[in-house]
């Protein structure tokens, strides 16, 4: 299937997702006592509400995004292969902390600093082409790519499933989503590697970095962990979509080296992170949530 294509059918879900929620929204503020409405108010606005307040622009196209696609699909691999040797010594168990230990063991050292600073200079380059359309896709998707863009991916799968076993993958998705958070900020602290932005302040006025600043770390990216192990769930629970999920992986990490976030070393660690976690919690036999 076409990329484009897929990304375009992917908006259509968003929409038809975000139309379905303000439909619900309407009986059931109708259906509530006033009390019960205010409670409701109150409650913290869910991926669905917060994309359906902020729509997707026009993406990147294809081209641009391709490159990193293939570098996804490399570290895919190899994630596979080290998840292996994880799964032949504890099976389908879950021991987060061990797990986690693991994962960090597995990240390899971040590029020497001649490396890393001829990807600087990659980012600086791309810096110069921005228009104030790819600015404003790289800011949705870096706002929603954290969390939201997934979520609803998996509210849109939870439709057609039973409730109990949508119950049990919305747990697992969070749980993998905290967890690349926690992973991805280990491995930073290690490592302490400063963000584009960081080290050429002029990348991103908008940070306002003072001189002399180290951080934000960068190595490895977040959101790149984050759609790593999303992408693995949620094509594993509908496979006939992986195609639109890794599209929008790749969409998701361009943006963040677009906006100088990181460099390419970043995201292909980050997705090597959210590779293994996916595998983790898709070879997961025990109640999604629990853990030692």
């Amino acid at each position: 299937m076409n990329r484009l294509r897929s990304i375009k059918w992917q908006y259509a879900v968003i929409a038809i997702v975000a139309a379905a929620a303000a439909v619900f929204g309407l009986v059931h503020t109708t259906a509530t006592t006033p009390a019960a409405a205010t409670t409701a108010s109150k409650k913290k606005p869910g991926a669905t509400d917060r994309i359906k307040s902020d729509p997707p622009p026009a993406l990147f196209a294809d081209a641009d995004v391709a490159a990193l696609a293939e570098q996804q699909t490399a570290q895919k691999h190899t994630a596979d292969t080290l998840f292996a040797r994880w799964k032949a010594a504890h099976g389908s168990a879950r021991d987060d902390k061990a797990f986690t230990a693991w994962v960090v063991e597995q990240v390899p050292a971040p590029p020497a600093k001649a490396a890393r600073t001829a990807e600087l200079h990659q980012v600086q380059q791309l810096a110069k082409t921005r228009t104030a359309a790819g600015k404003k896709a790289a800011t949705w998707l870096e706002v929603h790519g954290k969390g939201d863009i997934w979520k609803l991916y998996a509210h849109d799968q939870r439709e057609l499933l039973p409730q109990d076993q949508g119950a049990v993958e919305k747990i697992q998705l969070k749980s993998a989503l905290k967890l690349s958070k926690a992973i991805t900020e280990k491995v930073a602290a290690r490592d302490k590697q400063p963000a584009p932005y960081a080290l050429d302040p002029s990348l991103r006025p908008d940070k306002h970095v003072t001189a002399g600043q180290k951080g934000p770390y960068s190595y490895p990216s977040r959101h790149a962990a984050k759609a790593a192990a999303a992408v693995t769930l949620l094509g594993d629970w509908a496979p006939h979509r992986a195609e639109d999920y890794r599209a929008m992986a790749a969409q998701v990490v361009y943006s963040r080296i677009y906006m100088a976030g990181h460099v390419p070393s970043d995201i292909r660690a980050g997705t090597l992170v959210g590779d293994l976690i996916g595998d983790y919690f898709a070879n997961a036999a025990s109640t999604p949530g629990a853990s030692k």
